[in-house]
């Protein structure tokens, strides 16, 4: 197969900064290079991707709609190369990244208030964490570690079970009178909050209570925890969501309890990573701070 000409560093720069000024004179002092430099990258880039970047309309350079389109992409490639050369340029040769993803809400609720310290405790090891709704593959090294909700088996990976999740309705404390407790009919009645990679968690947490309704998938749809968090607590309706997320909102009051039964999930929260990384020092450190984070836990749970 013959190998595709690709564009160079410099003529997407050159073809950014022409873009930016509409003048190659003003983007060639910018690149401290000459006018016939700037306008030779842009012709070639042109000659690659088989398409006019640039018309002249009354002798001023405008865009065409390739260029237009050309150009987000352009600036895309630019700003992750200038964030990639300065992520390496702040890090010593010694250092070591450490990418670890889990799913959002539980990134900034539950995991990274108990990786304070370790940055510390292992100043070599640079975590890289990452929010992600939805499953990594660790096995083919998408990502170091993964945090995840689901099942404790995994091809090539193994699994460390972190603890069960119990989730529980909630809403704003205005939204139901505790002087007039509701019945469950009443509750599917009320507007209930729905989560996208979700979509049965009502219907089961009406079914364990040997409750069936034909409600149970109608509702406002989130992305996050997070947002269905903010919208309970903004009294939009009622929300199904793990208990240890939203522990902090009732404590304050911001979020109540809708109704008392908290239903434990099929699932369980996992820690993987591939079978093959178990003895690399960097995973070795994240999974036994992780693991003495939860010792720490469960002691606090029991009060000792």
């Amino acid at each position: 197969m013959r190998k595709r000409p690709l564009p160079s560093i410099s003529a997407l720069q050159s073809f950014e900064a022409v873009a930016r000024h509409l003048s190659a004179t003003r983007a060639a002092q910018e690149l401290h290079l000459t006018q016939s430099a700037v306008s030779k990258q842009v012709a070639q880039l042109e000659e690659i991707l088989q398409n006019p970047l640039f018309t002249r309309i009354r002798k001023r350079l405008q865009l065409t709609p390739a260029g237009e389109l050309y150009l987000g992409e352009v600036r895309k490639i630019l700003n992750q190369v200038e964030m990639s050369s300065h992520y390496i340029q702040s890090y010593g040769g010694d250092t070591e990244i450490l990418a670890v993803v889990a799913p959002p809400t539980f990134a900034s609720v539950w995991l990274i208030p108990r990786l304070v310290g370790f940055g510390k405790a292992h100043p070599r090891i640079h975590l890289d964490i990452r929010a992600e709704a939805g499953s990594l593959d660790t096995a083919n090294e998408k990502a170091d570690i993964e945090i995840y909700f689901g099942g404790g088996t995994r091809p090539n990976s193994q699994c460390l079970y972190l603890f069960d999740e119990k989730v529980v309705a909630v809403c704003a404390p205005g939204l139901l009178k505790p002087s007039r407790p509701i019945s469950l009919q009443q509750l599917t009645e009320l507007r209930l909050l729905q989560l996208n990679s979700r979509p049965e968690a009502w219907h089961e947490w009406f079914d364990a209570q040997g409750w069936h309704s034909n409600r149970s998938y109608h509702g406002p749809r989130f992305e996050t925890f997070h947002m269905l968090i903010s919208a309970a607590a903004a009294g939009c309706g009622i929300a199904l969501v793990p208990r240890f997320l939203v522990e902090e909102e009732l404590d304050k009051g911001k979020l109540a309890i809708a109704w008392p039964y908290a239903h434990t999930s099929k699932g369980a929260y996992y820690l993987a990573h591939a079978e093959h990384t178990a003895s690399v020092p960097k995973v070795r450190a994240l999974v036994q701070w992780i693991n003495r984070q939860l010792t720490a836990d469960q002691r606090r749970s029991f009060g000792a």
